[in-house]
């Protein structure tokens, strides 16, 4: 951005700060896309012009009308726990902070009524004080907000129950705004509020959000051994359909993965790792049916008691297994597999067998259209991209779906393909096309061929 444009622009903000110190705009440009040695060299020198930091939706309003006005990329920003470049701007421009609009605006039958910059502890708190919960979490729920956890996440701890945050029913609508001269603000409901699902800003800004919540739980977290990788496999494929245990969370380290990500003391070499969590009554259950599989619970504890702390085992879940296995282990990467419901275990073992310690398995167990299944988060011993390439075609030509974590392009990570509703809602509240600009190529070839 050019001078003239930035004084115009600070203008037009009035009271409204543009942070423009260079340490901040590294700092703020940036995820855990460093998670991907192919994302760190292709986001390398990549960041924002200027920050600003709004605090309330009419705020919000006067920063969409001037990059509007101006014609100046505007890319937003929760806290940055994205692992795809998703608040990493591409042509510079402004980057909207939107941590400061942090509000739980109500509560009430089973639903909460949050800013998108509420983080998902607070909102959960708040919803416990109430006897609710939040349905899903993720990992990094401690920093994590509201709607960086809807336009960039996928599922968490719950997913084993509720699936994904983009499923019918956890999401119920959102309050999202367009840029233009006079921005417009509309309420999208169900299925339309989906279209801006995952789609790392590029198509609304979204203020608002409204989530649906469950009852709150008395939880325990357990840690389980396996002699096996295959055995703590069919165990939680069991235990997942066991009708009569309410769980929350189900993950599967293989060997050695317990010892790369902390878990050592827990689990001896050899061993393969679960970790989940149950309600306190489900206990018993949870040691029978891993008996079934020559297993056995090594410690357990009380959620409550570590709620919110790196004492909990959801520190160990998710993408926080790789955040731990990386802070020792700089030669990996990870991966990010979808597994089918009818056949999940057969290719589990068919991926497990093929390529042994080069690919690492890392599963967590989820519902998905009804059924239990599971997504891997495979840790890989990286040496090349044309390596790393050739592992995920194999995935891919052996039916195992792959939504790639080495890249910022949207029809290139997860949905492989033009997802015509986010195209349609871009053209309707970004039709200067300056949201997040060069996520979305089926929006940059539209372009092009007009």
């Amino acid at each position: 951005m050019d001078q003239n444009t930035m004084q115009r622009l600070a203008a037009d903000l009035g009271d409204l700060e543009l942070i423009t110190d260079s340490t901040a705009l590294q700092r703020y440009s940036k995820d855990f896309s460093w998670f991907s040695p192919v994302l760190t060299e292709a986001l390398e020198g990549k960041r924002a012009d200027a920050i600003v930091r709004p605090t309330s939706e009419e705020q919000v309003r006067r920063v969409a009308a001037a990059c509007y006005r101006h014609r100046v990329p505007l890319t937003l920003r929760g806290s940055g726990t994205g692992n795809y470049g998703q608040c990493t701007p591409l042509r510079g421009g402004v980057l909207m902070d939107m941590s400061g609009l942090n509000k739980v605006l109500w509560i009430a039958d089973g639903v909460a009524r949050v800013q998108a910059g509420a983080r998902l502890v607070d909102i959960d708190n708040a919803a416990r004080e109430k006897g609710w919960e939040l349905r899903l979490l993720p990992s990094t729920y401690r920093l994590a907000t509201a709607g960086g956890f809807f336009c960039g996440g996928f599922g968490g701890i719950g997913s084993i129950t509720y699936g994904s945050i983009g499923d019918p029913g956890n999401v119920l609508g959102v309050r999202a705004m367009s840029l233009a001269e006079q921005p417009e603000v509309a309420e999208f409901r169900s299925a339309e509020a989906r279209d801006l699902y995952h789609a790392y800003g590029v198509n609304g800004v979204i203020t608002e959000l409204e989530f649906a919540l469950t009852p709150a739980m008395n939880w325990q977290e357990a840690v389980l051994s396996f002699p096996s990788f295959m055995e703590g496999v069919r165990f939680c494929q069991t235990l997942g359909r066991a009708t009569g245990v309410i769980k929350k969370l189900l993950t599967l380290l293989a060997d050695p993965l317990p010892q790369m990500c902390g878990l050592g003391k827990d689990v001896g070499e050899g061993r393969a790792a679960v970790l989940c969590l149950v309600n306190r009554a489900a206990l018993e259950a949870v040691e029978e049916i891993a008996a079934n599989f020559n297993g056995r619970i090594e410690r357990q504890q009380d959620n409550a008691e570590v709620y919110g702390t790196a004492k909990s085992l959801v520190e160990h879940t998710w993408n926080h297994t790789t955040l731990h296995i990386l802070r020792k282990h700089k030669d990996i990467t990870y991966l990010q597999s979808g597994f089918r419901p009818w056949e999940n275990v057969e290719k589990v073992e068919q991926m497990y067998r093929h390529f042994g310690d080069e690919v690492m398995m890392h599963l967590e167990f989820l519902k998905a259209d009804g059924a239990v299944t599971c997504s891997g988060l495979q840790v890989i011993r990286y040496t090349t991209e044309e390596r790393l390439n050739q592992i995920i075609q194999y995935h891919r030509d052996n039916g195992v779906h792959v939504s790639n974590p080495h890249t910022y392009i949207l029809e290139d990570g997860g949905k492989l393909s033009v997802d015509p509703g986010q195209l349609a809602m871009k053209q309707r509240l970004d039709p200067a096309g300056l949201l997040n600009p060069g996520k979305m190529r089926s929006w940059d070839e539209k372009g092009a061929a007009a």
